[in-house]
């Protein structure tokens, strides 16, 4: 019997995660041939793989806006053994969705995810000005609601629209039209193939907090002349101001400059781990 490929995301289905999923198997990096797994949490995503519940996994780690999504660096630093296989990015575009056949005049409420009524504020007060604002779980909730209702209208995308049969009003009503999330593939334990320009995610452990560290790690990938393309610090949970370093830095953890900085840096940290090494997206 063939085995179909499992994929986890932070569900329901019509969420942006479920569209980047959607996009790595329009590339063709996952098969088509598959069964979706939608999680409530970002921590039940990376237990399906860690558990290889599923084959992957979809999760959001960075937007153009609002930056790291710290959950998932979280995960990656405490929690999980998962690595990042690949990488997206989708433009995040908000839409108004109602039932088939109404109107924005029936509208008398509006339900979305608090991040999905932030995010469309401005146009909320100008064409909506009153109307009363609820909050769901996702997007995608919200849309399969109004969907069924008239009097309610969600922001949500268009893919939620499509699956739960909602009518968009409007399209790309946020505030801001130019954000956009970065989603890693997450998987276990996989050679990926180098194809094109590489990326590799790192995190750093430092030995002690003491003045200089950072520069010192700076210092590290200057003199290989390695690209650092982020740069986010975390508080590790042990002590007030223990910090680790996550980066991302352009090329593959197997080029001979990258290897030699991170060698160098095993010898002066307490811990240096490679999170992933994957074909950039950019690429």
């Amino acid at each position: 019997m063939t085995h179909q490929p499992m994929y986890a995301y932070l569900g329901p289905a019509g969420t942006f995660s479920d569209a980047a999923l959607r996009d790595f198997v329009a590339k063709g990096r996952l098969s088509a041939d598959y069964q979706g797994l939608p999680c409530e949490t970002m921590a039940e995503v990376f237990e399906a793989v860690d558990r290889s519940q599923v084959d992957y996994g979809v999760v959001p780690i960075e937007n153009s806006l609002e930056g790291s999504v710290t959950s998932a660096l979280d995960a990656f630093a405490f929690s999980s053994r998962a690595e990042i296989l690949g990488e997206t990015v989708l433009p995040i575009h908000q839409a108004l969705i109602g039932a088939p056949g109404a109107s924005i005049e029936d509208v008398k409420a509006i339900v979305s995810h608090p991040q999905g009524i932030g995010q469309c504020r401005r146009f909320i007060s100008s064409k909506l000005p009153g109307r009363q604002i609820r909050l769901s779980d996702s997007t995608a909730a919200a849309v399969q609601e109004a969907a069924q209702d008239p009097a309610v209208a969600a922001i949500g995308s268009p893919l939620a629209a499509q699956i739960y049969g909602g009518e968009i009003f409007e399209e790309a009503i946020e505030d801001n039209l130019n954000s956009q999330t970065r989603f890693v593939l997450i998987g276990q334990h996989e050679n990926v193939e180098h194809t094109g320009r590489g990326k590799t995610s790192i995190v750093l452990f430092m030995k002690e907090d003491r003045p200089g560290t950072l520069n010192m790690i700076l210092s590290e990938f200057a003199f290989a002349q390695v690209n650092l393309t982020m740069v986010q610090s975390r508080p590790t949970k042990r002590d007030l101001g223990d910090y680790m370093f996550f980066m991302d830095i352009d090329g593959y953890a197997d080029d001979p400059d990258i290897r030699v900085a991170l060698d160098c840096l095993r010898l002066k940290l307490r811990e240096v781990r490679v999170i992933g090494t994957y074909p950039s997206c950019t690429a």
